[in-house]
Formats: structure tokens, C-alpha cells, sequence
């Protein structure tokens, strides 16, 4: 199998490229580098470029006939960023995703899995969402995701693709094997404000306390991004058998996260508990675009892929540290 990874020089895709790789599926890279890094490609049939650019995916799929599927991970994901800057989060994410659909369909492609985003459910009281949850995204960024999915689900009821859409929870971690990781120095995440805090010797932020969580910190669904990048193969080797097309289904959706919640004060416990020098924190107010967070309480993909996560949050924790102690060496200034 040969699969097309849009934004694989990026923190995820490049995941999902080695666990590929690792699973004997041959993956082809297409990054524009806004954030990717050419470093994540390497030893990888790497074209440089937009999703949007016509030409450009007419000559990968020229290149390579053979290209069985499609991993469409390119995108702007800083939640702050798209408020100060819809008409560009609207533009990258929606606009170019629609010319990239229809640049696939001109080349034949047939399946797509869509890098989706858990940031588009409205919550329940418990905080937990499946599948059926309703949407209620709270920032562009999420709206942007929540538009792509409707729009690939309109395409492939009239055209001759099939998409799965994922949609993430929280990543965290690295490559166990310390091939890739954040590309950032200093990535926004929670997770990466306590490695930030901790280099600089400085209190941690806690930014919002009064959400209606267990300790009124926000609450995510921290999954180890190899347990991530494992459920994109999994999702390959059993595209055919999820959405055979024969029977109208031509799209439909998977939650891939952990199913276990955790609050931004546990995941600071379970950093200190890893990390050489503890992290204090200090309370301060929610940023343009926070909401409380959910927690996935699907089964689906345990159902449907036979796949769950192998690693808990303190192995992504410890593997984040890791990979901060060794960017500078992998990754050029």
C-alpha cells in the first residue's frame, strides 16, 4: 500500500508517515513547510507545496500511480491564532481543502481520511461525547474543521470518494523511537507550557479555574500521538471494509482518543511525577477561545479499527521530555 500524507512534515503527519512506514505501507509527503519541517521528510518521496496547487498533486499522482489513499492533516490548529485570524484559518483549512478534494478527485482518488478535531462537539454535562453528540464548535479553528467534514460528506455522497473522517482528541508525546516530535520550540498546548515553565524556572498557568470539571481546570482527552498515528493504519488496512460504497456509505466519523478524561492540574501532577524538577502553577483567566474540554465515551473505534491505546499520559509526558532534550539536535535552527 502507498498513501499520500498531506501536511506529513508536521508533528502528526510525520508520525503517522513512520508509523506507516513501520507497518509497510509507503508513504509519499506534500508540505507547504509554513510549520512543517524538512527534516520529518527525510529518506520519504517529499514534494514541497500546497494542497491547493493543481499541478503539483497532478504530478505526485503521476509519479506515483499506485497511491491507494489519502491522509489530509494540513492545516492551522492554534485555537488564539484563528480568532485573531479567521479570513487565514477560514482560507488554509476550508478554501484550499475544497481545491485539494477536487485536485484527488481529478486524479482518481477514491479514499480519504480527514484529520478532524474533537474541539467541534458540544459537550454534555458530564463532559463526554461519542459520535452522535451534537456539534457546537467555539472557535474558527474548530469551525473550520466542523465545515470540512460537512463538505467532504456532501462531496462523497455525489462523487466517487470515500472519506473517514478522525476526530482527534488531545496528541501528546512523541516517536518513541525520538524520529519526530513538536516541531515547535515553544508549542501553546498545555503540555508544552510546563516544559516552557519548567526551562525558564518559572510557575505554570493555569489558564481557567472555573469550569464545571472535577477541580475547574479544563479537562482533555490526552492520547499519545504513536497511539494516534497506530489508528491511521488501522484505519487504512480496513478503509474498504468501513465504507464499502456499495451500500451508501460513502462517509462517516471515529473519535480516536483515550476515553479517560484528565483535568489541566492532573496532567500538571502527572508531569511532576515524571519530570527532574517539579512545576508550581498559578491560576489565571481562560484565553480567547478555551472551553471546557470533553472526553470521548465511544467505542467505535475499538469496534470498528480493533484498535485502543497502548500508551497512558505519563509515557506521553516522559516521551515530550525526551524529545525537547533532543529537538535542537534533530531539527536545524
Amino acid at each position: 500500500m502507498k498513501v499520500l500524507i498531506a501536511g506529513g512534515a508536521g508533528y502528526i503527519g510525520s508520525t503517522i508517515a513512520s508509523a506507516c512506514s513501520d507497518a509497510g505501507i509507503s508513504p509519499v509527503i506534500l508540505d507547504n513547510l509554513v510549520t512543517g519541517r524538512r527534516e520529518f521528510t527525510s529518506g520519504r518521496p517529499f514534494y514541497e507545496g500546497d494542497i491547493a496547487d493543481g499541478p503539483l498533486i497532478d504530478r505526485v499522482f503521476a509519479e506515483h500511480p499506485d497511491i491507494d489513499a489519502v491522509v489530509h492533516c494540513a492545516a492551522l490548529i492554534v485555537v488564539p491564532d484563528s480568532v485573531a485570524d479567521p479570513l487565514g484559518y477560514y482560507r488554509a483549512n476550508v478554501t484550499k481543502s475544497l481545491e485539494f478534494v477536487s485536485h484527488l478527485l481529478r486524479n482518481g482518488c477514491e479514499r480519504l481520511i480527514f484529520s478532524s478535531s474533537a474541539a467541534i462537539y458540544a459537550a454534555d454535562e458530564n463532559l463526554t461525547v461519542d459520535e452522535e453528540s451534537p456539534l457546537d464548535p467555539q472557535s474558527p479553528y474548530a469551525r473550520t474543521k466542523a465545515v470540512c467534514e460537512g463538505m467532504f460528506a456532501d462531496i462523497a455522497a455525489a462523487r466517487p470518494i470515500r472519506v473517514l473522517s478522525l476526530r482527534y482528541f488531545n496528541p501528546l508525546g512523541a516517536d518513541p523511537k525520538m524520529r519526530t516530535g513538536l516541531q515547535l520550540r515553544r508549542p501553546s498546548h498545555a503540555l508544552g507550557k510546563m516544559i516552557e515553565a519548567q526551562e525558564e524556572g518559572v510557575a505554570f498557568q493555569v489558564t481557567g479555574t472555573h469550569y464545571p470539571t472535577r477541580d475547574g481546570s479544563g479537562i482533555r482527552d490526552y492520547i499519545h500521538v504513536w497511539d494516534l498515528a497506530a489508528a491511521h493504519v488501522a484505519a487504512l488496512d480496513r478503509f474498504d471494509a468501513l465504507l464499502p460504497g456499495t451500500d451508501g456509505s460513502r462517509s462517516t466519523v471515529i473519535n480516536v482518543g483515550t476515553g479517560t478524561g484528565t483535568t489541566v492540574r492532573e496532567l500538571l501532577t502527572a508531569f511532576n511525577s515524571v519530570a527532574d524538577a517539579p512545576v508550581p502553577s498559578v491560576d489565571v483567566a481562560a484565553r480567547p477561545g478555551d472551553v471546557a474540554g470533553a472526553y470521548t465515551r465511544s467505542e467505535r473505534a475499538h469496534r470498528l479499527l480493533d484498535w485502543q491505546p497502548q500508551h497512558s499520559v505519563a509515557e506521553g509526558i516522559r516521551h515530550s521530555l525526551q524529545w525537547a532534550a533532543t529537538r535542537d539536535a534533530v531539527l536545524r535552527p
